[in-house]
């Protein structure tokens, strides 16, 4: 019977001032069992650590004062001794295992039939079981990349940077514990599905390499809940599925030195972003739901900004309305619920992504569209100036569903201008 955990050996020689001698609590491997080669040996408790690998051997056998199990459903537990007067106590066990070990331990101090008992021969301990896991792990050449070695499954942090790798490591994708993965500065092109099954990710660094694209089966992946910081900046990224703004746990969004010609017309889903940074892109606007952000920190620095023109729209009204169009609009004005399940599943994407006049009213294809400015401190605490003439403001889309939305805001627009 063997258990791993970490164990802390108090003594209880020492009553003065209630005081106990302390001892430090270190990655264990305890062993309950016989030395080797003494069959008719009593019953012993083996506490092994990475600095006493032979371990320190204690009697069982009616040498149990008390068995301390109140935590045990935290993996805690404290085994009282006589002889000698310590406490060892136990902490950061599998739940299971411990209460299978103490059990034995009971039954050994009960001196009950010790053939039924599951014990291990008292041997010393390997170094993999009593050194303590492996959280963090930074690679930063080629060189030192492990070609034949597992990475271990214990990792929560790593960083393979500048080893000029081609695609993502499979045996990074069985690293179920990962919060931190940085794979900046490498040759990737593209992205596997499976990397969104690393569902623990919080941090991902794709920063400086060759991506072209980020697929949409990520972002409905589960890194939906738990992907709260994203760097894609310096790849060759020209736009961003409809999907990427499900990745609604997002603080921080990084798209710097990309191709994009456009962001995500739902943005405004974001609702925890915090920072975001798109700077020199090829972004001729921002979407209409842009308006919808509450920034601390936004940087769009660099973009080829269109000049809006209100009195220059893009009509593309169609009179009479198709009767797909009155469909779609009254599905999203009066939030009747659909699906794949009841509609084709390219409607449902264009459900999704239907337009809203300022009147509140749904448009899926049939509207008129212009770019009006905005001052990007309606969205961002601090905004980095847009170009080198000090401004902050930017174009952005609106949308009308009728020309009498229309004429009314050209109304508005050209009593306030005048």
């Amino acid at each position: 019977m063997r258990l791993q955990c970490e164990v802390e050996v108090l003594s209880r020689l020492l009553p003065s001032c209630g005081l106990r001698g302390r001892g430090r609590a270190a990655r264990a491997l305890l062993s309950l069992g016989r030395p080797p080669g003494a069959a008719g040996a009593g019953v012993y408790l083996m506490v092994c650590t990475a600095r006493d690998r032979g371990g320190a051997r204690y009697k069982v056998q009616q040498n149990v004062e008390r068995l301390f199990t109140r935590f045990v459903e935290e993996g805690k537990a404290t085994v009282r001794l006589r002889e000698p007067a310590v406490d060892l106590c136990l902490s950061k066990a599998n739940v299971t295992n411990l209460k299978t070990f103490l059990s034995a331990v009971r039954l050994a101090h009960q001196g009950n039939d010790t053939g039924v008992l599951p014990l291990s021969p008292l041997v010393p301990a390997k170094n993999s079981d009593v050194e303590k896991p492996k959280t963090k792990m930074i690679i930063t050449s080629r060189r030192d990349y492990p070609l034949t070695k597992s990475f271990p499954f214990s990792l929560e942090h790593l960083q393979t940077s500048y080893c000029k790798l081609a695609r993502v490591d499979a045996r990074v994708l069985c690293l179920r514990k990962l919060r931190k993965l940085d794979l900046s500065h490498n040759h990737i092109k593209q992205l596997p599905a499976t990397l969104g099954d690393l569902v623990c990710l919080q941090e991902l660094d794709l920063h400086d390499n060759h991506l072209e694209a980020f697929s949409g089966a990520l972002c409905s992946s589960g890194l939906q809940k738990s992907l709260q910081f994203l760097d894609l900046s310096q790849n060759q990224i020209q736009a961003l599925p409809i999907e990427f703004c499900q990745l609604r746990a997002l603080v921080r969004l990084r798209l710097d030195d990309n191709a994009l010609l456009r962001l995500p017309c739902r943005i405004g889903q974001l609702s925890r972003l915090r920072f975001l940074s798109a700077a020199r892109n090829k972004l001729p606007f921002l979407p209409s739901d842009f308006r919808k952000l509450s920034l601390e920190n936004l940087d769009l620095f660099g973009n080829p900004f269109e000049q809006p023109n209100p009195l220059v729209p893009n009509i593309q009204l169609k009179i009479p309305s198709t009767l797909l169009e009155c469909a779609a609009r009254a599905t999203v004005n009066h939030g009747i619920p659909y699906g794949c399940h009841l509609l084709p599943s390219h409607l449902c994407k264009d459900l999704e992504v239907a337009k809203t006049c300022r009147c509140g009213s749904a448009c899926l294809s049939s509207f008129i569209q212009i770019t009006v400015t905005m001052n990007l401190h309606h969205v961002s605490h601090t905004v980095v100036l847009v170009d080198n003439m000090g401004g902050t403001e930017a174009p952005v889309l609106c949308y009308f569903c009728s020309l009498g939305c229309y004429s009314q805001f050209l109304d508005r627009h050209l009593q306030s201008s005048g």
